[in-house]
């Protein structure tokens, strides 16, 4: 087994978990998502955790599916998973944030979807590229157009384009934007604030919060991981997923 991926650490009632997989930038591995899981569930059986952050090591929050995986075992057990991660940062009874420094592709972008706050740089760069691929922004869509206005979702993901930080707090995908000099700062604030709620005060408000998204993972959770297993293992998207693996070769 490579080393941890997923850090945890926690000081002044805030849980950090720190995504740290620089060999396939922070994708979405099945040890990845399993350390990531271990970490949030550990958070929030702690006692002394009132606040989760999530943040990344490196240049890249997260590239997404790790197509390599994807190629070579398929993804239909990989995206009932993510499904599952959505859930669990939906309903875990502490806030999570998110801190984006860099970039973000496809099923990244589910991560900080699924979260309660995110704060990104202005510069951090974001993009749903499955459309690129052949693929669909399927599993994502839970929760990433409970939070997206449903114009810019449509050019989103229907463009694949990038698209800053900036534009993601304008489209209702991230919290706020903030200048990169500025941005620990922010997400510092934001936990302060966030640690003053009463444990239960935090939970039952949550709840409350997330209720819808909550129904909708459940509803369509189940469809959309099909679905995106299926396109995963279309002969179209496995040739453009082999073609852009060779190209970064």
């Amino acid at each position: 087994m490579p080393d941890e991926l997923v850090h945890y650490a926690v000081s002044d009632y805030v849980a950090t978990i720190t995504l740290d997989s620089p060999h396939n930038r922070n994708a979405l591995s099945q040890q990845l998502v399993g350390e990531l899981f271990d970490r949030l569930e550990r958070a929030g059986a702690d006692d002394e955790v009132k606040v989760v952050l999530v943040r990344h090591a490196g240049k890249v929050f997260c590239s997404g599916a790790d197509l390599s995986e994807a190629t070579s075992v398929g993804m239909e057990e990989g995206a009932q998973r993510i499904v599952a991660l959505q859930r669990l940062i939906a309903t875990l009874d502490k806030p999570v944030v998110t801190r984006v420094a860099g970039a973000v592709r496809a099923g990244g972008i589910g991560i900080v979807a699924a979260s309660d706050v995110a704060i990104s740089a202005d510069d951090a760069t974001y993009a749903l590229t499955e459309v690129k691929l052949g693929l669909a922004a399927a599993i994502i869509s839970l929760t990433v157009h409970a939070r997206m206005n449903p114009r810019a979702a449509a050019l989103t993901t229907l463009g694949g384009e990038v698209f800053t930080g900036s534009q993601a707090a304008e489209y209702g995908l991230v919290t706020r934007a903030v200048p990169a000099a500025d941005l620990d700062r922010a997400v510092a604030e934001v936990c302060a604030q966030l640690a003053t709620g009463a444990a239960q005060g935090l939970r039952e408000s949550k709840r409350v919060l997330n209720a819808d998204l909550v129904l909708r993972i459940d509803a369509l959770g189940a469809e959309m991981a099909a679905l995106s297993a299926r396109l995963f293992a279309s002969d179209e998207a496995r040739e453009a997923m082999t073609a852009f693996l060779n190209r970064k070769k």
